[in-house]
């Protein structure tokens, strides 16, 4: 099984990072810098992970996590946001997040983090 995931950041150089080190670790992934054509993604195809960037125009990172959890509720969603703030990270896992990044982040980082999550869904698949 191939991981999916949706990487959504209103800046367009943090999918231009993402996306190919995903790909070269073996993972599926979809860009996004508009949270609407992200959400709207989400009604039609299913996502293992969703990372998602907290401050963004129109409808904001826990606009897009509380949504995302209703379409995908068995996705892991991770919020990576500038403005990491104790506050910003409390209200992003009472939301359901599964993990919380501050930029700038380490692409080894995040890759290590969505390993972590793949590991986390197939001993939930292989729980079932």
């Amino acid at each position: 099984m191939t991981l999916r995931i949706l990487v959504l950041d209103d800046e367009p150089i943090v999918c231009k990072r993402l996306k190919p080190a995903f790909q070269k670790s073996g993972y599926y992934v979809e860009t996004f810098t508009d949270s609407a054509a992200a959400l709207d993604r989400m009604t039609q195809t299913t996502f293992d992970v969703i990372i998602t960037d907290l401050k963004m125009e129109g409808a904001d990172g826990f606009q897009v996590l509380e949504r995302a959890r209703e379409l995908l509720p068995q996705a892991r969603i991770v919020v990576i946001t500038g403005f990491a703030t104790l506050d910003t990270a409390k209200e992003s896992f009472r939301k359901g997040a599964f993990d919380f990044v501050a930029k700038p982040f380490k692409l080894g980082g995040i890759i290590e983090c969505v390993r972590r999550l793949e590991e986390d869904i197939k001993q939930t698949s292989a729980d079932r």
